[in-house]
């Protein structure tokens, strides 16, 4: 799989990011964005956002044609080595419906009074996320 950043106005990722419920109001403020390439074929978008040692990991999303054979795991795992390589030693991200599925890749639920500062400011955690959605946490 093979990780390619994009621009925040390809209309693949916001067709992607629609068609996931996923917020796309905020697409131009300060992330940078990836498509994951499998075998020639997109099978997701993700969003990095990284402030000093911490990151926001957000918009993760495969396609449904390559859900269900292990292509989100890697995806996220190349996610993190960006994250990584821009510096950061902490991932946060928001998630309504997918907290096993980070669990098991050893992200942690986070009281959000206990997140960096500079994550609880990002629109994702101050409005676009709803408040049902849970703060996760894993050291990169």
């Amino acid at each position: 799989m093979i990780v390619e950043a994009i621009e925040a106005n390809n209309p693949e990722l916001r067709l992607a990011l629609g068609g996931a419920a996923t917020p796309v109001e905020d697409l131009e403020a300060g992330c940078t964005f990836f498509r994951f390439v499998d075998e020639g074929q997109t099978i997701g978008f993700a969003g990095l956002e990284t402030y000093g040692s911490n990151a926001l990991l957000r918009s993760l999303v495969i396609l449904p044609e390559a859900r269900s054979m292990g292509l989100g795991r890697r995806a996220t795992g190349l996610l993190l080595e960006q994250a990584r390589a821009a510096g950061a030693a902490h991932a946060y991200l928001l998630t309504v419906d997918a907290v096993p599925f980070f669990a098991d890749m050893g992200f942690e639920v986070v009281v959000r009074l206990d997140a960096p500062a500079e994550i609880l400011a990002t629109r994702q955690a101050e409005s676009l996320c709803p408040s049902t959605a849970v703060l996760m946490a894993r050291p990169i």
